[in-house]
């Protein structure tokens, strides 16, 4: 895609009176940039009814809402993006629609874009319609909105919402698979890569059906990513729980590595996770102020070493305590305060060594690009494992759950030599006790964990650390 540097900067000055759309562009943008994020992703922007929907059920599929401006300011905002080199991915559903009469259920008094059948056309959980994705004209309809978006707009890519919803009627394996709407799925994925080969196409699904993530020639839907709910249903039930339990519940943080490599996984830790009673993520955290938020540093070590790619729902950088609310902005205020601060700064350094570290992102989709050290070690809820890059870097990572300070904890490595620790979360610098390992850690030919050589270091309570191994 090739953009006209200074077009944005043109528009702009043609405007006595700009939209907040443009203004919060000014502020959105450096904030992403300081973040080091590299994607961005939008929820619904085609007209919907009713606000406290987010978008998620709309009518007017090619009509982009007029809450935030008209059609040229969203141009204009992914535009800005991509001159900062982040990309853009939109939120889209064409699995279920809204039931408005102003919109496209019943759209000349029968059924034209949903299914005939009333058992599998009325969503009663979400009080919504099925497209019949089974149907040429539908697909067409729901395909060209793709298009529509990707060339109008610039987008990068989508994210599609609800797919279990597509893959069997109503998402229910009992009812059966739903063939059309999986070859619309198809389909799709070919009208979408052949437009962009770098495109995203991601799927948010909770179902265990296979090859989600593989091309269609070899039997896949297609897609190039999938949500990874799985990691997130059982990593939040975890670190909900007091420490003083978590060794009980052990194989909840460490399963999502049995199936890690089934399909390409993001991690994902969205809008659906704070809110309607389930808390925010700081709040979710047990203890007391100070431990809420090491639990919360801690649980973001095991976010950004997991492999697979990563999706933070904003306001979790800097812990808003309260539950996200599409009818107010985000409690910013909070950033006032040093522990909001030193929050933000933890994952702004985090995001920042994970695009200089090639060994934490490179082999993300790859069993060549992690090895377990110890998974085992449920008494004392420690765990430590090895990520590993395509240039022979690897990062030994420790994690400790407990509120327990360890000196001296041996633990196995991969090769002999030194290990700088390259990130604590419990430096004072992000909030914590201060408690780390500041001088290079040299290998000792102890044998553990399997391993011939091995290092002793101090392993913070509730932290995560990282050791970048260096050859001597």
């Amino acid at each position: 895609m090739i953009y006209e540097p200074d077009a944005g900067q043109r528009m702009n000055k043609t405007r006595e009176s700009i939209p907040h759309l443009l203004r919060n562009c000014r502020s959105l943008i450096p904030y992403l940039k300081k973040h080091h994020y590299t994607h961005v992703e939008f929820m619904p922007v085609y007209e919907h009814p009713l606000d406290a929907s987010w978008g998620y059920q709309g009518t007017g599929y090619y009509a982009v809402t007029s809450r935030y401006g008209v059609p040229k300011d969203f141009m204009y905002l992914v535009d800005r993006c991509h001159q900062e080199n982040i990309s853009v991915i939109l939120d889209w559903v064409p699995g279920h629609m809204c039931k408005d009469a102003h919109g496209l259920y019943m759209f000349d008094g029968s059924p034209l874009f949903e299914y005939q059948d009333p058992v599998i056309r009325e969503n009663i959980v979400w009080g919504t319609a099925n497209f019949d994705l089974g149907r040429g004209e539908v697909r067409s309809f729901m395909i060209s909105n793709a298009l529509f978006y990707m060339r109008e707009f610039h987008v990068d890519g989508f994210r599609l919402d609800a797919v279990s919803n597509m893959i069997f009627y109503l998402g229910d394996p009992s009812i059966g698979e739903n063939h059309g709407a999986q070859d619309f799925l198809r389909e799709l994925s070919k009208v979408v890569f052949k437009e962009n080969p770098a495109a995203i196409l991601a799927a948010e699904d909770s179902s265990a059906h296979p090859k989600i993530t593989h091309p269609v020639e070899f039997g896949g839907l297609g897609f190039n990513y999938k949500w990874n709910m799985g990691w997130m249903n059982d990593t939040l039930k975890y670190f909900e729980k007091d420490p003083v339990h978590r060794k009980y519940h052990h194989h909840q943080l460490v399963f999502s590595m049995h199936y890690a490599y089934a399909e390409n996984y993001i991690l994902p830790l969205s809008h659906d996770e704070v809110v309607h009673g389930k808390k925010s993520l700081i709040d979710k955290m047990p203890g007391d102020y100070w431990q809420k938020f090491a639990n919360l540093r801690a649980y973001m070590g095991y976010f950004y070493t997991h492999p697979g790619k990563t999706l933070m729902f904003m306001g979790g950088e800097f812990g808003q305590f309260r539950e996200w609310s599409e009818e107010r902005e985000l409690d910013w205020f909070l950033l006032e305060h040093p522990m909001h601060q030193n929050l933000e700064h933890f994952h702004q350094t985090f995001k920042k060594l994970k695009t200089e570290e090639e060994a934490l992102y490179s082999l993300d989709h790859l069993p060549d690009g992690f090895e377990w050290i110890d998974q085992y070690n449920a008494d004392q809820s420690i765990l430590s494992y090895v990520r590993k890059g395509k240039n022979g870097d690897h990062i030994l990572v420790v994690l400790n759950l407990t509120p327990v300070t360890y000196h001296e904890y041996q633990i196995g490595v991969l090769e002999a030599g030194t290990y700088d620790e390259i990130l604590n979360s419990d430096r004072s610098e992000f909030g914590g006790s201060n408690l780390y390992n500041g001088a290079p850690l040299k290998t000792l030919k102890e044998s553990s964990h399997g391993r011939k050589d091995s290092i002793r270091l101090t392993v913070s309570p509730l932290s995560v650390t990282l050791l970048k191994w260096r050859r001597s």
